[in-house]
């Protein structure tokens, strides 16, 4: 049985803040403003992750309300929204990523980025695709305001569970 889920997050530039996009840590002037890391790589994967297990969203598991979540590294939550893929019995099929910036600039940082979630989801690396995109200066993403991701994953059935 295949299963197929969709995410998508966003968030706002902020000065002192770090960003930080699939666990690495990208040099640049401004970070993203959000109650955990901002993460916006790891969020719209975990969004994705839930919506194919029909287990809801990010914010649903791990409200931005809460203290529990404050500046937590959003690896910690997809491990944990990997626990639940495995309690429903399900392995990673492959995931294919799309982060939406105009800057900074992503190629050097997308293998180390493909690594660390390689690694949290318990999976080959050749199951992991990341990409990165400009709006060509269009829409909050072009006029430098923030970063956008979106994931699209497909869990398959593990045949050792």
């Amino acid at each position: 049985m295949l299963r197929i889920g969709q995410g998508f997050d966003a968030h706002c530039f902020k000065s002192g803040a770090k960003l930080v996009l699939g666990g690495v840590t990208v040099p640049y002037e401004l970070g993203l403003e959000a109650h955990s890391d901002g993460d916006v790589l790891i969020h719209a994967l975990c969004d994705a992750l839930l919506g194919a297990l029909a287990l809801g969203d990010i914010g649903q598991h791990f409200p931005d309300n809460s203290d529990d979540y404050k500046g937590i590294d959003s690896r910690i939550l997809l491990r944990r929204v990997m626990e639940l893929v495995h309690k429903k019995n399900y392995q990673i099929g492959n995931v294919d990523m799309m982060i939406i910036a105009q800057a900074p600039k992503m190629a050097c940082h997308l293998p180390a980025m493909s690594e660390n979630l390689a690694a949290d989801m318990q999976t080959s690396i050749d199951n992991v695709s990341i990409k990165a995109t400009t709006t060509e200066k269009m829409g909050f993403t072009g006029r430098g305001e923030g970063i956008a991701a979106q994931a699209v994953v497909l869990l398959k059935v593990n045949p050792l569970a």
